[in-house]
This record gives C-alpha cells, structure tokens and sequence, in this order.
C-alpha cells in the first residue's frame, strides 16, 4: 500500500472513530450512519407513516430500507433495489439488479403490482472519480433517472427524496426536477459530514399526476 494510500485510510478510520453517527448507527444497530440522514428528513419533512408502499433505489447496504420499515410498520411495504446483495431485513422485499434494466424493471413492476407508491428514497451515488464536474454529471444521471422512475410509479401526493451533488451543475439541476414536481425543497440533514457537497431535494406531488 502507497504511503498516500495509507494516510487516507488511517484518516477515514479516525474520522470514523470520532463520528458521533457511527457510534449511534452501531448502538442502534443500523447499518451504516446514513440511517440518521433519513431520519433527520423524515423528521423534518414528515416523510414516513404506517401502510406506506416505499421504494429504495440504491438500498445496500440498507441501513435507509432498515429506518423505513421501522417507519412504516407491519402494514406497509418496502422494497430495495440495489445492483449489491444485502443481508436480508425483515419486512423488506429485496431485488438485486439495476433498476434502469428492463429486467429488474419488470420484477420490480411485478413486485409493485398495481399499487402506485408512496414514497421514493434514493440515497444512490455514482462511482466517484475525483473530477468534479465529472461525478456532477454522473449523479445528475442517476438523479433524473430516480425522477422518472417517480414519474411512473409515484401516487399523485406521492414524494421522492432523493440524495444530489452541491456545485456548478446543481442549480439547473434543482430547475428540472422543478418542473417534474410541484414542489421541492433542498435539505441537508446534520448527519451529512459538514466537508460533503451532498444534499437531498424532497419533491412532492408529481406534475405528471396532475393531468397534462
């Protein structure tokens, strides 16, 4: 291992080690810290009630999928898609595979039924380069990917919550999916690192659901 190498990952470790989220993600048995992320969104936003049908786009490792279920009770429904395996989580339908695919796109319609959804969660994030404005664009893809998968399958006061990169981009960004909802609102839970340019738009009510 290069000398680089091994500072960043001594820093990553330390970092962890004094991350108050790290220490309460294992105290509550999440999997990772991100879970606070969401429930910091659910808190401010009122995101999760019992019954609710919910879709997790880039569920692993699940920690998202294990605060909703937890949210949504015995009579609701989560279901996770991630191209990763997880460990399976009570309560959750999991389906591995890539959601863009028509492949899991049927399974994942065929897990759906003919209920329309109520909420959509994506924490996904692209392979990161290093190049800004080359890991902007890539999450811009994923994001508007996330949105038009909303399109599709979100109830007319259905809402999708999903994870975007702070930068040059993100303003025409925010502009689109503007146009695709007719609400939405840019959050940065405390749980997300004060260093990180992620934030989270919460859109609400699809325009598509309004009629043409």
């Amino acid at each position: 291992m290069s000398s680089k190498r091994a500072s960043r990952t001594r820093n990553w470790a330390e970092r962890q080690r004094k991350d108050p989220y790290v220490q309460k993600a294992r105290e509550g048995a999440f999997r990772s810290r991100a879970a606070f992320k969401l429930q910091q969104l659910d808190q401010k936003e009122r995101l999760l009630r019992p019954g609710m049908l919910v879709v997790d786009l880039g569920a692993a490792p699940g920690s998202w999928s294990q605060y909703a279920v937890s949210r949504v009770g015995p009579t609701g429904t989560i279901v996770a898609v991630d191209r990763l395996e997880m460990k399976a989580i009570p309560g959750v339908h999991q389906i591995v595979g890539d959601f863009l695919d028509q492949e899991i796109s049927e399974e994942l319609h065929q897990a759906l039924g003919e209920r329309p959804v109520d909420l959509v969660i994506s924490d996904l994030a692209p392979n990161l380069t290093g190049v800004r404005t080359v890991d902007q664009t890539a999450m811009e893809s994923l994001v508007l990917a996330a949105v038009r998968f909303s399109q599709q399958h979100l109830t007319p006061n259905g809402a999708l919550v999903t994870k975007f990169f702070e930068g040059e981009q993100a303003d025409s960004l925010r502009r689109a999916i503007e146009t695709f909802f007719i609400t939405s609102r840019v959050r940065k839970p405390d749980a997300s690192r004060a260093k990180s340019t992620e934030s989270y738009i919460v859109a609400r009510r699809p325009v598509s659901a309004e009629g043409p």
